[in-house]
């Protein structure tokens, strides 16, 4: 029997999705939880694995079990044994033809960068922070330079084990509230740190360290050492996963953002 859930997690204090010796991860500590309501070994399959310290509005996972099970115990019981900053939000039976990463045709991302000359203290591992003001004119216009498929070598980690660096970006709005600035990625599938590089890319061409050329340059030649540094992963969050009407996922409602909560000054 296939089992799907979705969940959500704070990623601050572990050391990313994907399973580690140390057993600090998010899937160590779900595999767990999972095995205790099952009572057999359970391993599982995400539709991404997010970094040390990225968050998760929106993750999706199956695994298969031979045991049967009520909803109600893949998602209060499971949580029982969860840490407090990882929850199961809906679980459900699935068909064995589902598979949680292929058939997912798109992943969306959301970062919340604070624009203030201040440090965050409460949200210090929710949102990620720039002290100098940032023009966000001409950030828009180097991200429209991403939008569609591109090689994006030029903003993928050295350590990335992805076949093709070709992906393509079907959404970067940029929007602000108050002093949060607020990006939107989606792409049928991202690179080890595109975001996080892409979103270190933009804010040197917001605070006037390079120009539009030079974005477009960085693109084209895909140098990833003349491009910005890898971003803050507190501000990162897997903010949706899109599939298949016939899957039959819900669309959960997003809870309260961190920006409905965020004071700003």
């Amino acid at each position: 029997m296939r089992v799907v859930l979705i969940l959500e997690y704070n990623g601050s204090n572990y050391c990313g999705w994907q399973s580690q010796l140390c057993n600090c991860s998010i899937q160590d500590k779900l595999e767990v939880a999972l095995s205790r309501i099952a009572d057999e070994k359970i391993r599982v399959v995400t539709a991404g694995r997010t970094d040390a310290g990225v968050h998760a509005l929106y993750q999706v996972v199956h695994f298969d079990t031979t045991v049967k099970r009520p909803s109600t115990a893949w998602v209060r019981g499971v949580n029982t044994f969860l840490p407090k900053d990882i929850a199961v939000l809906w679980a459900s039976e699935i068909s064995s033809q589902f598979h949680a990463r292929f058939s997912a045709s798109s992943r969306c991302y959301q970062y919340l960068l604070l624009n203030h000359p201040i440090r965050p203290g409460i949200f210090y591992h929710n949102v990620g922070w720039y002290h100098q003001p940032l023009d966000l004119k001409k950030m828009r216009a180097a991200s429209q330079l991403l939008l569609g498929e591109h090689d994006f070598s030029a903003f993928r980690a050295a350590e990335c084990q992805a076949k093709s660096p070709v992906r393509t970006l079907t959404q970067l709005d940029i929007s602000c509230r108050g002093n949060m600035i607020v990006f939107d990625l989606s792409a049928n599938a991202f690179l080890h740190h595109m975001v996080r590089n892409i979103i270190g890319c933009l804010v040197y061409v917001g605070k006037g360290r390079y120009s539009l050329d030079w974005f477009q340059m960085l693109l084209e030649n895909g140098d990833r050492a003349a491009a910005a540094p890898t971003f803050s992963a507190s501000g990162l969050y897997l903010a949706d996963i899109i599939y298949d009407p016939r899957w039959n996922l819900p669309r959960i409602k997003k809870r309260a953002s961190i920006i409905d909560n965020y004071r700003f000054l």
